[in-house]
């Protein structure tokens, strides 16, 4: 069960100008679509992974009763360790604050997660993020899902390896690299109640 996320991030100014201005929230044409995913990363106190995966597992149920789960995974490698990544969809921005706004108010998943939990987390993180015009979001057909997917990292690697030889992806990566600032890649383990594998 592999997933793999990869995240480019494009340069929002020449790299000689400094500081520089980022944002998790999308602008654009895609915000007039309303529905968007919330990216959520926990990095977690590495003697505490299990302990927070445990809760959450236990009182995943609490959660998903305001708003969708798309998925949620653990990192196996790629980056810092300890760390989970989840992914929420909400119709609209009045959607996502009413759901926030619910959470504050629900004592059960207050008590039974977030208060015990709060220790066991270093840093959180937050993104909004858009489906591209062209993308569908849907259960890949095997219970191996990747946001690229792939069914194994041996396939992926595979497959890296038959794009760089394709003349259609090299010139498409040779017109977009000045546009790339970094890119990370992650080998993610979905959690027994994440809807996609």
């Amino acid at each position: 069960m592999l997933a793999l996320r990869s995240r480019l991030t494009r340069a929002l100014a020449p790299r000689t100008l400094a500081p520089q201005v980022c944002s998790s929230f999308a602008t654009g044409p895609r915000q007039n679509d309303g529905t968007f995913y919330e990216f959520r990363t926990y990095f977690l106190k590495p003697s505490k992974m299990n302990e927070f995966l445990e809760n959450f597992t236990k009182n995943v149920h609490l959660r998903t009763a305001h708003s969708e789960l798309v998925g949620y995974w653990s990192v196996e490698f790629g980056g810092r360790m300890n760390k989970v990544f989840h992914i929420w969809k909400y119709d609209n921005f009045a959607h996502r604050t009413a759901v926030r706004k619910a959470l504050a108010k629900d004592k059960e998943w207050q008590e039974k997660f977030l208060i015990p939990n709060l220790a066991l987390i270093d840093k959180q993180e937050s993104e909004i993020t858009y489906l591209v015009p062209w993308c569908q979001l849907e259960k890949p057909p095997k219970e191996v899902h990747v946001l690229w997917w792939n069914e194994s990292a041996d396939s992926r690697a595979a497959g890296r390896h038959q794009s760089h030889e394709d003349p259609r992806v090299v010139a498409a990566v040779r017109e977009s690299v000045n546009y790339l600032e970094t890119q990370e890649n992650m080998l993610l383990i979905p959690a027994s109640f994440s809807p996609l594998k």
